[in-house]
């Protein structure tokens, strides 16, 4: 996003920008809850050989770490650092992507959860052969993710509109669509602060998007047994008072949950227009708690 090669690599425009609001994300307390980890592509590898290989790419440049962290502003600093003195080239995306879905079915082998990839890239894949160099490799990489329970967010770093600026982030939009996201984030550069604030918007609304609407029900307090009755769900913004939501197992009524199964919960799985509102809100936080008496009343 920098090589300074051609006007529209002008490390100002692109990469300072997307490093400047990557930080944010990461160190945000917002961020809290969630766990990232960080890997940059092409691989410092002087091997062409090596940077076109998946394996290259399944121990990350930072590990999974719980956010916020300073762990990714370090990491950030010192490959901008790097690049000052010589810009790393190619783009090898596919092969980035299958040593991610490794990384990630190992992380998830360890520690059970949800994973998803989010691909950062200003264009199409190239410096590993003309077969590899194709949109559609990355998109059966994203497809095949998704078949794993995977899910792939796509932001496009767009090039600044210079003359003879090439188009190369577009077609990201299939990599988004068979990654189960259904679209691109695309991001305009030129004006290095608009560039921020638009990469900003994005990673907040990919962060609330990947916020489960499903929630296991946790363990009974000690001592006593689960009565599904007895549950109360509860949503709060930032710092304001918990608002309870409304059990309606038809979903019918608004900020309402149900069961996954009346009969036999094993989870608590939030109504479709109450999911919509607590992935928008990058404050929310939900609770859920065991009562003394019934608060809700299940349909035989």
């Amino acid at each position: 996003m920098g090589e300074a090669d051609r006007p529209w690599h002008d490390q100002s425009l692109k990469w300072d920008p997307v490093v400047k609001a990557t930080k944010q994300f990461f160190n945000d307390p917002l961020s809290r809850g969630i766990s990232a980890s960080l890997t940059f592509f092409p691989s410092d590898h002087e091997d062409n050989d090596l940077k076109c290989l998946a394996e290259t790419y399944t121990t990350p440049d930072v590990a999974m770490t719980p956010l916020p962290s300073p762990a990714f502003a370090d990491a950030l600093d010192e490959m901008t650092e790097e690049s000052e003195r010589e810009w790393r080239g190619g783009t090898p995306t596919p092969f980035v992507m299958h040593g991610t879905i490794s990384l990630i079915e190992a992380l998830r082998r360890a520690t059970p959860g949800r994973y998803a990839i989010v691909l950062v890239t200003d264009g199409y894949p190239q410096g590993c052969g003309e077969r590899n160099n194709r949109i559609s490799r990355v998109v059966d990489e994203a497809r095949a993710a998704l078949a794993k329970d995977i899910p792939t967010y796509v932001i496009g770093v767009a090039n600044p509109p210079f003359p003879d600026a090439p188009e190369t982030v577009a077609d990201m939009d299939q990599v988004a669509v068979a990654g189960g996201t259904e679209h691109v984030y695309l991001i305009d550069t030129g004006n290095p602060e608009s560039t921020t604030a638009a990469f900003k918007a994005a990673v907040d609304a990919i962060r609330g998007a990947s916020v489960s609407c499903t929630v296991e029900i946790p363990p009974a307090p000690d001592g006593r047994s689960f009565d599904a009755q007895k549950v109360r769900v509860t949503y709060r913004s930032g710092d304001g008072e918990p608002t309870a939501l409304t059990y309606d197992q038809g979903c019918a009524t608004q900020r309402a949950w149900r069961y996954d199964s009346p009969e036999d919960p094993t989870a608590i799985v939030l109504c479709e227009s109450t999911c919509a509102a607590i992935q928008a809100d990058p404050e929310a936080a939900l609770g859920v708690d065991f009562t003394c008496e019934d608060v809700i009343v299940i349909p035989r």
